[in-house]
C-alpha cells in the first residue's frame, strides 16, 4: 500500500543545488545545511507552532501563490490580489471513518482503510488525535527520548506510533488508556499486537530505508524496529475493556 499519497501537495526535496539556489532568491540566511539543523531542531521541539490551523494554511497558500504568479512571469501586485479566473474547484470525497474492528483485532483491509482516513481526514480530526496521543502517552514519548536516539530515528519512531496509536483509537471505541513506564519495560510480556499493526510498521520501516534522498540506515532501521516494537506492544496492552468508556486509567 502506499502511505501518504497526495496528489494536491507533493513533499519532495530536489537536491542541495536546487534548495540553495531558492533559499538564496529568497534571501535566507541558511543553506541547505542550517535548514537541515534548524528542522531538526524544531522535530525535537515540535515546531513551529502556529497560533490557529487557519495562519498556517493561509501563510503557505499565499507563498505558493506568489511563487505560481513569478513561475508564470505575471507581475505582481503588491497592493492588492491579482485577478485570476475563477474555476470550480474539484471536490474529493469526504471518506468516511472507519468503523471499530470486526472482532478483537483488525485485519490488512481495515488498516488500509483507516491510514487512507487519516490521511485524508480534516485537519481539525488529525490534530485531535495528535493531542490525544501527545497528553495521553507522555510516558511513552519520555520513554522513547531516553532512549537517545538520534533526531532522524526519535522523530520516524514517533511519527509511526502516532498512526498506530490514532489506528487503534479509531478501531476500538473505549480507546486507549496511558502506557505506565513499568509497562513499557514489559511491554513484551502481553498479548502480542496485530499483525496488520505490525505489518504496517514493518512497511514504513522499508519505505524510510528506500527513501531516494535519505535512505535510512540498516542499523537507525534496526534502532526504529525495537522501538516501535516496544510501543505498540504497550500501546496494544492499554487498550480499555470494552464496558470501559470513562475517563483515564
Amino acid at each position: 500500500m502506499a502511505r501518504r499519497d497526495r496528489a494536491a501537495f507533493e513533499h519532495a526535496f530536489e537536491g542541495k543545488a536546487v534548495l540553495d539556489g531558492l533559499l538564496e532568491l529568497a534571501g535566507a540566511r541558511v543553506d541547505t545545511e542550517g535548514a537541515i539543523v534548524r528542522m531538526r531542531e524544531a522535530l525535537r521541539q515540535r515546531e513551529p507552532r502556529f497560533p490557529d490551523p487557519e495562519i498556517a494554511r493561509r501563510l503557505f497558500q499565499n507563498l505558493l501563490g506568489l511563487w505560481d504568479l513569478l513561475e508564470r512571469g505575471q507581475p505582481i501586485p503588491l497592493d492588492h490580489p491579482p485577478e485570476l479566473p475563477t474555476r470550480p474547484r474539484a471536490r474529493r470525497p469526504i471518506l468516511e471513518r472507519p468503523p471499530p474492528f470486526e472482532g478483537e483485532a483488525p485485519d490488512d483491509a481495515w488498516v488500509e482503510a483507516a491510514w487512507r482516513y487519516l490521511d485524508e481526514a480534516p485537519e481539525r480530526e488529525v490534530t485531535r488525535l495528535e493531542h490525544a496521543f501527545e497528553n495521553r502517552q507522555d510516558a511513552l514519548l519520555g520513554f522513547l527520548d531516553e532512549q537517545g536516539p538520534e533526531d532522524e530515528v526519535f522523530g520516524l519512531a514517533q511519527q509511526i506510533l502516532f498512526e498506530l496509536h490514532a489506528m487503534i483509537e479509531l478501531g476500538w471505541p473505549p480507546g486507549l488508556r496511558s502506557v505506565a513506564g513499568l509497562e513499557l519495560q514489559e511491554a513484551g510480556s502481553g498479548q502480542p499486537p496485530p499483525a496488520a499493526f505490525q505489518a504496517y510498521a514493518d512497511e514504513a520501516l522499508f519505505e524510510a530505508e528506500q527513501d531516494e534522498d535519505a535512505p535510512l540506515s540498516p542499523a537507525d532501521s534496526a534502532r526504529v524496529k525495537a522501538l516501535v516494537n516496544l510501543g505498540l506492544a504497550a500501546l496494544w496492552s492499554a487498550r480499555r475493556p470494552q464496558k470501559e468508556s470513562g475517563t483515564d486509567g
